[in-house]
């Protein structure tokens, strides 16, 4: 009965304005507030006035703080594009189709490392030193195919198949200007002159298979070859001096004999100089019947006389 009269009373007063209810000196939001599991003081969700400054126990309540507005979300930004997927964005790209799984540099584009125009995805020769022309993959031009390239080659007209040194040029073994792959002389002694074929020039050659006309000193078809071969011979000797001679048999007399062998030589020295050779490392000259090889008792023999030499001077 004691009890409840007090808290009448306790009422009472504070209703009446006798006893303050000024608010505490703690906060009214309390974290070490064992008693309110929402750790404000006992009794504020109710009246909001236990704790409020300035409050009494029956004055309207105290607004309750406003909540701070929740910050808006920043807005998503679309990540960068890499169309090619090769690691560099598209912004950034300046190659942006390069094919699926190439290696690129960091502007996007496939790398070349010999700098030849060719990347190295596609490049069957990488180690092109700079400044060469290449081909569409990337090795240079070798246009007679011997394996030198036109860059390095010497020779660079050398037949299909045939072997070259380091220079792309055919080999010659014995150093006489023929190619081993058309010399017949191979072993031609160092310092010698030597034909078409090869082989040393003797300081008197028979051109065999020149034939005349009969009595005449036309030239025959079938005698060009020989004579083309001599040509060649000449000219890659410029300088040497050639005289050609002409030989009879010794039928019809010495006179007829040495004027048809004269007419002979000049005939083919003529064949000389329309091919090519200088007039001036030529002379002809008629020996007739005054040199035999071999005995004009025999057709045989004969034949072997009727003759054009050339005399290396």
């Amino acid at each position: 009965m004691r009890s409840h009269s007090f808290t009448l009373l306790s009422v009472t007063l504070f209703a009446a304005g006798i006893v303050s209810a000024q608010a505490a000196d703690a906060p009214y939001y309390n974290p070490e507030n064992a008693a309110s599991p929402s750790k404000f003081t006992t009794g504020y969700e109710l009246f909001r006035t236990i704790g409020c400054p300035g409050k009494q126990l029956l004055d309207p309540a105290c607004k309750a703080p406003a909540a701070a507005p929740a910050p808006a979300p920043a807005p998503m930004k679309a990540a960068p594009l890499d169309s090619d997927h090769d690691g560099v964005t598209d912004d950034k790209d300046k190659c942006p189709t390069t094919p699926a799984g190439r290696n690129v540099d960091a502007k996007g584009c496939e790398l070349d490392g010999d700098r030849d125009g060719v990347v190295d995805a596609l490049d069957r020769c990488p180690d092109t030193p700079a400044g060469r022309k290449v081909d569409a993959k990337g090795c240079e031009s070798d246009g007679d195919r011997d394996g030198v390239v036109d860059a390095l080659d010497r020779c660079p007209t050398t037949p299909a198949g045939r072997k070259v040194d380091a220079s792309g040029c055919e080999f010659d073994g014995d150093h006489d200007g023929v190619v081993d792959a058309l010399d017949q002389c191979p072993t031609t002694p160092s310092g010698d002159k030597v034909d078409s074929k090869g082989c040393t020039l003797l300081n008197t050659i028979i051109l065999k298979g020149v034939n005349f006309d009969n009595d005449s000193a036309k030239l025959r078809s079938d005698s060009f070859p020989i004579l083309d071969d001599a040509v060649a011979t000449m000219k890659r000797y410029p300088g040497m001096k050639v005289e050609v001679a002409g030989h009879t048999d010794s039928k019809s007399s010495d006179a007829y004999n040495l004027k048809l062998s004269d007419h002979r030589a000049k005939a083919v020295m003529d064949y000389f100089v329309s091919k090519g050779v200088p007039a001036e490392d030529l002379s002809s000259k008629g020996y007739g019947e005054s040199t035999p090889i071999a005995d004009n008792k025999t057709a045989e023999g004969r034949a072997e006389n009727r003759r054009v030499e050339l005399h290396i001077q």
